[in-house]
């Protein structure tokens, strides 16, 4: 491939690119589509800005973000500004503050995009689409397990029937190690491997093997993970993985959910049961959520979907076929086509043929002679 030279108007920042027709379309409409499955589920949209001051965005949870944050100066105040790396603790300040008093349990979504400083290997891209719904005010399996259908739900609307839930506790190793965690014992827990686990994990070896026998299924982890001698704040968080996955599985069996006790990677201001959501047979993340502390003393739990990464392993939304309308064309048989969902394309001059014109701007149909016709090589 031919590199664009450096003064190209048309290159761009690494891990920034332009949207084109019509995926730039796609995206959007599988966003509503999520966003229509949320608002079903009483999560009311909310929206907050791209650029915040710095003692706010990174306040509470936020402070999870700052490495990932672009700062520039607000010439206005002359403060420094962020401009957002996640939502989630954003709704929490809103949450916190401008709704300090609305009614508990608080049911948000909101849908926008976010700037990281740097992508990751598996997610080069530095902006990123999201669609989430954070539920506030409720520390419960029930409030965890609603999450996690809600999501599931919206995947549903917009074609991916077939999706896992990874299910995590990041604390749990955490608090196991007192948070002095060696770097080697973590890239040997992320690898799962158990020899050099058994080598790194000093007083702790024998639980820590004991949780890496604890994953997979939900079915055979779960009862794997109840029986470890764990100490009473680990205890605690594998009963409540436990609770979620019951509760999910009362209202959808069929779900299919995955246990890994020994992952702590992400968001450090998550505070209990976290989640992944993968298609089937993907590697790509088509979201991650989690507990986490709104305005450091209420708890939640929310669930941030990836439009970017899901209208890739998607089914491709049906889009409005586009029709020719020669040049003309009265704006009454133009409006008749657009309310029964075409998108109209009008001729701005009179063309030799209407059907080769109408090939050439990539419409699926042509109008003439009173009536519709089909564009060969057009799909």
């Amino acid at each position: 491939m031919n590199e664009l030279p450096t003064n190209h108007p048309a290159l761009l920042p690494a891990g920034l690119r332009d949207t084109l027709p019509p995926e730039a379309e796609i995206e959007a409409k599988s966003v509503e589509t999520i966003m229509d499955c949320f608002a079903a589920h009483g999560y009311a949209r909310v929206k907050t800005p791209l650029l915040e001051f710095e003692d706010s965005l990174f306040a509470g949870s936020g402070a999870a973000t700052a490495e990932q944050t672009f700062r520039l100066m607000d010439p206005e105040s002359q403060r420094m500004m962020g401009l957002r790396a996640d939502t989630t603790p954003q709704i929490g300040r809103v949450a916190a503050t401008r709704l300090g008093s609305a009614p508990r349990p608080l049911r948000l979504a909101y849908a926008g995009q976010c700037l990281r400083v740097r992508g990751s290997h598996l997610q080069p891209e530095r902006q990123i689409a999201q669609a989430g719904i954070e539920l506030i005010g409720v520390d419960a399996a029930e409030a965890d397990a609603e999450i996690i259908l809600t999501a599931a739900e919206a995947l549903a609307a917009v074609g991916l029937h077939h999706i896992s839930f990874d299910l995590t506790i990041p604390h749990l190793v955490l608090q196991l190690l007192d948070a002095d965690v060696d770097p080697a014992l973590t890239r040997a827990l992320d690898r799962k491997d158990s020899a050099a686990v058994a080598q790194l994990g000093g007083t702790h070896t024998a639980l820590l093997l004991q949780l890496l026998e604890a994953s997979g299924t939900a079915a055979r982890a779960i009862p794997a993970l109840l029986a470890i001698d764990l100490p009473p704040a680990a205890r605690a968080h594998a009963e409540r993985m436990a609770q979620t996955v019951a509760a999910v599985a009362a209202h959808k069996p069929d779900l299919a959910l995955t246990i890994d006790p020994v992952e702590f990677r992400g968001y450090r201001y998550h505070t209990g049961i976290c989640f992944t959501v993968f298609a089937s047979g993907e590697q790509a993340e088509l979201g991650r959520g989690g507990r986490y502390m709104c305005g450091d003393t209420e708890p939640a739990t929310g669930i941030t979907l990836y439009p970017d990464t899901i209208v890739q392993v998607a089914p491709a939304p049906a889009l409005r076929p586009r029709i020719y309308l020669p040049f003309g064309t009265s704006p009454a048989i133009a409006a008749t086509f657009r309310a029964q969902n075409f998108a109209t394309i009008p001729g701005l001059a009179a063309v030799a043929s209407a059907t080769g014109e109408a090939a050439r701007l990539g419409c699926k149909y042509v109008f003439f002679n009173g009536d519709i016709h089909a564009v060969s090589g057009t799909k």
